[in-house]
């Protein structure tokens, strides 16, 4: 089992451990729905160190990335993010990703923690046609970075305290480097995964312990707390955003899974399964994941069947929670042609019961 950098400091703050993508991680510190409203409200700070992170550099850097991500790297600019895909070969998904362009010839990809290695398998595999390998082209720096990602709406105001540098105006998926609590140098990026606005910073491990300090200080006044991954999980589903291993996963079509918006299909773009997606979104596919409530009480959880009104399966749930702003059951699930509209009836049979539920669109949880 791996620490971060900072497991040390989440054990002394009386955080519940847990293993986690062969990391030992905090689930909660003071509970999930009080985490999760301070997010939503306040200012949260999560440790996202167990992520990973791979460098690809040189002059085939874009010719590499185009073709084994979905989404088009060539609109990138320089200190933009890009959320995107890796698709299998199978109509799959290996993972999904972020791609952050530092220059013509320079990226950096962040993949889920659970997948790191399969990851760098797959980039390793790929890259021996570009003439790529580890040292020349591709590195796995994921060891050496940790990571922290402030969330909320009063994140940037909090850390605005710490750098000169103006970060209050950044777009969303926009990243600098710059000087940041006393550390020299930090990728600074706003991106999310929880719908609450904030941003996410990239340092060596060694700087880890002095930016947690640095941004508790700053963040006091806002009440600022520690957030556990629970509550992580509530937050981006409430968004309905994907976490691979429930909703998307090697068997999940990026279409399917209401993805076609990160899967380009320009000419200039020739990328692993481009044909077969694109017959896809011609010809349609048989189930996309959707979004639903529970009209109900009951809370879904992964993998409970969704029925029709006359108990027929019609898909299935891949996440589910009590939602901590709504106050309702919430979820995903895969649902068959015929359900997909806003507002349709479904069921989901929890405990032997089928509980009506509607189907919404996402975001799940409007402010």
């Amino acid at each position: 089992m791996k620490n971060t950098a900072l497991t040390k400091i989440h054990e002394e703050r009386g955080a519940k451990m847990v293993p986690f993508a062969g990391y030992n991680m905090p689930v909660e510190y003071r509970g999930i729905n009080t985490e999760h409203i301070t997010v939503r409200e306040k200012v949260g700070v999560f440790d996202v160190s167990h992520m990973g992170e791979f460098w690809v550099t040189g002059p085939s850097a874009l010719d590499y990335l185009q073709y084994i991500t979905s989404n088009n790297v060539s609109a990138l600019y320089d200190g933009k993010v890009q959320y995107s895909c890796f698709p299998n070969g199978r109509g799959g998904i290996v993972d999904d990703l972020l791609v952050y362009r530092f220059g013509d010839e320079k990226f950096l990809l962040v993949v889920n923690a659970a997948n790191i290695d399969k990851d760098w398998s797959w980039c390793l595999e790929n890259a021996k046609k570009f003439g790529m390998e580890p040292g020349n082209g591709i590195e796995n720096a994921s060891d050496a970075i940790a990571q922290l990602a402030i969330q909320g709406p009063l994140a940037l105001k909090a850390m605005q305290k710490l750098t000169s540098e103006d970060v209050l105006d950044m777009e969303y998926y926009t990243f600098r480097e710059i000087p940041f609590a006393g550390i020299d140098s930090v990728i600074f990026s706003t991106t999310g995964y929880t719908g609450a606005g904030g941003c996410e910073i990239y340092i060596k491990n060694e700087d880890a312990s002095k930016l947690w300090k640095a941004v508790f200080e700053a963040g006091e006044e806002f009440g600022i707390q520690p957030i556990g991954l629970a509550a992580r999980d509530t937050l981006r589903l409430e968004m309905g955003f994907c976490l691979y291993g429930n909703d998307i996963d090697d068997t999940t079509s990026p279409i399917g899974a209401g993805l076609g918006w990160i899967t380009k299909f320009t000419d200039d773009k020739y990328f692993i399964d481009k044909e077969l997606l694109i017959k896809q979104k011609e010809e349609g596919v048989s189930r996309r994941l959707k979004g639903f409530v529970m009209i109900e009480r009951g809370i879904p959880r992964h993998n409970y069947e969704i029925v029709n009104a006359e108990g027929e399966i019609i898909g299935r749930v891949t996440s589910g929670t009590m939602s901590p702003m709504m106050k309702q059951g919430i979820g995903m699930g895969y649902l068959d042609k015929g359900y997909w509209k806003e507002g349709t009836e479904i069921f989901i049979r929890i405990r032997n019961k089928d509980l009506k539920a509607k189907v919404v669109k996402f975001p799940i949880y409007k402010k």
